[in-house]
């Protein structure tokens, strides 16, 4: 396997405290073991490793700062960790935060802009759509403070090269069209819009039952918006299903048939799965070898039998799913919301019926444009 995304949890709590939170409100409980940030030594192990992947695979990989809230990294560590990965990564291998926003200042946009480094904002929509979910621990709303580094990012001189975008977690009962303009109206670069974690075991929120399509009637209606639209702010997941339908290619896992090595390091210098497999059960991401940024080299733990036993979750076993004629373009959604805990993986999607309608839709609307 070669590796495409190394996510770097340099924080392991949050300032914030949304209640549809994978890492802190779906039951696992690992990061109440793990130091609150990453120590100098662990940035330094972090560093080197990623160096030595990169001349080990000769492919370049996506490095995203995420947490918790990887901006409750102390400034100084967090120079040094975006400083070190400047100077041995090439620059096509991308260096990303991903923030919720509310910390966001002058001086951190001037560190990214002299290390090369981008943001992307988790944002859910309008004041009202944001503060159901994505709530402080007095259980106050976040959006304004969001908001306002959302802002202060967009008046940066440099603000074309830092922004990347936001990153939506999708609220079914908000107006999907009302969404859609509010990130018109912050002139974002692309939304990313994504459902809610959830399984067999506990159906995500919003969504009624398995049969259910509130996700897909959804995202149908924002496509609508989409391509009635000259002038469109990329939206990944519907670019990708568009794009999957003509032959094409997605660019993420979650659709598509395209196989990702994604790996994680915990801010203790742990290796560990794609952490959102932390909603299926405590400790589902977690490899049974305790693997270390301080002891071990990524390109070799991504040539283990293990690691590659846990790439290939992301093709779906359920005969259901091997028959369909669609799965090429949903590829079963994330392992995630397959998780039953009777029979693990080997089940379609919670999220089956919300594709078929939605990959129906945009279907039936490129066939008119043909």
């Amino acid at each position: 396997m070669q590796l495409d995304t190394v996510l770097i949890k340099v924080a392991s709590r949050c300032n914030i405290n949304c209640s549809y939170c994978y890492v802190y409100n779906q039951g696992d409980t690992s990061w109440q073991r793990m130091p609150k940030h990453m120590s100098f030594e662990i940035v330094e192990d972090v560093i080197r490793q990623l160096a030595t992947l990169y001349r080990d695979q000769d492919h370049p990989f996506a490095v995203v700062l995420h947490g918790g809230e990887p901006l409750l990294l102390p400034r100084n560590i967090l120079e040094a960790l975006l400083k070190g990965l400047a100077d041995c990564l090439p620059a096509t291998c991308s260096r990303s935060i991903q923030t919720n926003g509310t910390l966001i200042d002058d001086d951190l946009l001037e560190l990214c802009v002299r290390t090369g480094t981008t943001l992307s904002v988790s944002i859910d929509g309008p004041a009202d759509v944001h503060d159901t979910f994505r709530i402080a621990f007095n259980g106050g709303g976040t959006y304004a403070r969001a908001a306002a580094g959302i802002a202060r990012l967009r008046q940066h001189p440099r603000a074309d090269l830092l922004f990347t975008g936001t990153l939506c977690v999708v609220d079914p009962q908000s107006d999907p069209c009302r969404v859609y303009e509010f990130f018109k109206s912050l002139a974002v670069p692309s939304v990313d819009f994504l459902f809610k974690d959830g399984n067999y075991a506990k159906l995500p929120l919003g969504k009624r039952t398995v049969e259910s399509t509130e996700y897909g009637r959804w995202l149908a209606a924002v496509w609508d918006c989409y391509v009635q639209d000259p002038d469109p702010p990329r939206i990944r997941i519907l670019d990708d299903l568009g794009r999957l339908l003509l032959g094409g290619a997605s660019v993420k896992e979650g659709c598509g048939q395209t196989m990702y090595g994604i790996v994680v390091i915990d801010t203790d210098g742990t290796v560990t799965k794609n952490d959102t497999l932390k909603s299926m059960f405590d400790g589902a991401d977690r490899f049974e070898k305790i693997w270390s940024v301080s002891t071990d080299r990524l390109s070799e733990i991504a040539d283990s039998r293990e690691f590659i036993q846990y790439s290939h979750l992301q093709n779906p076993t359920s005969p259901i799913c091997r028959a369909c004629p669609l799965l090429s373009v949903c590829g079963g959604g994330m392992p995630l919301s397959r998780w039953h805990p009777e029979t693990g993986l080997h089940n379609p999607s919670v999220y089956c019926a919300d594709y078929k309608l939605l990959i129906g839709h945009i279907q039936e609307t490129l066939q008119e444009f043909r």
